[in-house]
């Protein structure tokens, strides 16, 4: 089978189409031929070996064979999950980390959801505890994970203020529920922000841009406010944090990252998911929006439409 793997050389990264042995599943596991494949920034980063790595998160596709254990699933049967080498041909799903595809969504649709719509859970309802009638405020709102926090924020019963450098893609944004737009890059949106929630600040802050806005989004926090950090694109990393406000307004600040959960904790997570925001996904008032799917030999092209930052929502890759 056909897998992209990538590799770093003196930080200068290339992807190749590899052929390599088609997996077993093992235990509690899927193997899983996939239609389509969800890109995200992260994975695309430079810095890996120079020997490689498979890429690719998060798919959907079609049952092949169950491993030994798994039981809810068989061949034939509509899926997306999270997943390592998601950019193959085929691919090995956990089970704790695999659900049901709705009927209502396409292959490039189901494959927008199980990493973006996770991680948009996460940071909405596991942490964020937001509630219908709260103000969330999303920086960098035209991402992948901006517009699915607005989408689930809008099946909450929410209202949401979004920013982006593009008015254009504010504009589009608006038949999805966008309350207010704000159209800036910069740390300056604390007087628009007071004025759409008459003075009382915004419950909860989607940092996906980084540490540049970072305290203006603290800034903007309503008492007992919190605030989610699941990006910073911006590259910086670092940030000032108003002692006080974080004190006298009782905030909470919270990361939202996978790579130290464990396997128990990321399937109570998907358990919530399927619970929580599947049946909005099953009825269509969550719809995934993708932007560009490309053909699954144009993987850089469509790392390089991803870098360029001109898409709004999600790239997809289509599998041969």
């Amino acid at each position: 089978m056909q897998s992209y793997w990538m590799k770093t050389l003196n930080n200068e990264s290339t992807l190749e189409l590899r052929e390599v042995a088609q997996p077993e599943p093992g235990p509690q596991q899927l193997l899983v031929r996939l239609h389509a494949a969800g890109l995200n920034r992260g994975e695309l980063l430079t810095g890996l070996s120079a020997t490689g790595k498979a890429v690719g998160m998060e798919g959907a596709g079609e049952v092949v064979k169950p491993g030994a254990g798994v039981t809810g699933f068989q061949p034939g049967d509509r899926v997306m999950g999270r997943c390592t080498a998601a950019f193959s041909e085929y691919v090995l799903m956990d089970l704790h980390e695999v659900m049901h595809m709705p009927a209502a969504l396409s292959w490039e649709e189901a494959a927008s959801v199980p990493l973006t719509f996770m991680v948009v859970y996460d940071m909405l309802v596991e942490q964020g505890r937001l509630a219908g009638g709260e103000w969330l405020l999303v920086n960098g709102i035209s991402s992948g994970v901006g517009v699915a926090a607005l989408q689930t924020a809008k099946a909450l019963g929410a209202q949401v203020i979004g920013t982006s450098g593009s008015a254009e893609k504010l504009a589009r944004l608006q038949p999805l529920g966008l309350d207010v737009g704000l159209c800036t890059r910069k740390a300056d949106f604390y007087e628009a922000v007071m004025q759409a929630t008459a003075g009382k600040g915004v419950n909860l802050v989607v940092n996906a841009v980084g540490g540049s806005v970072f305290a203006e989004g603290l800034r903007c926090l309503a008492f007992e406010g919190r605030h989610a950090t699941v990006g910073y694109v911006d590259g910086s990393l670092k940030a000032e944090l108003d002692l006080e406000a974080l004190h006298m307004k009782r905030l909470h600040l919270f990361g939202v990252s996978n790579k130290l959960r464990t396997r128990e904790q990321r399937a109570r997570s998907v358990a919530g998911f399927i619970t929580d925001v599947w049946p909005a996904l099953a009825d269509g008032r969550i719809r995934p929006l993708v932007d560009k799917v490309f053909a699954f030999g144009e993987l850089p092209a469509a790392k390089a439409c991803m870098d360029a930052n001109q898409h709004l929502g999600k790239i997809v890759l289509a599998m041969p």
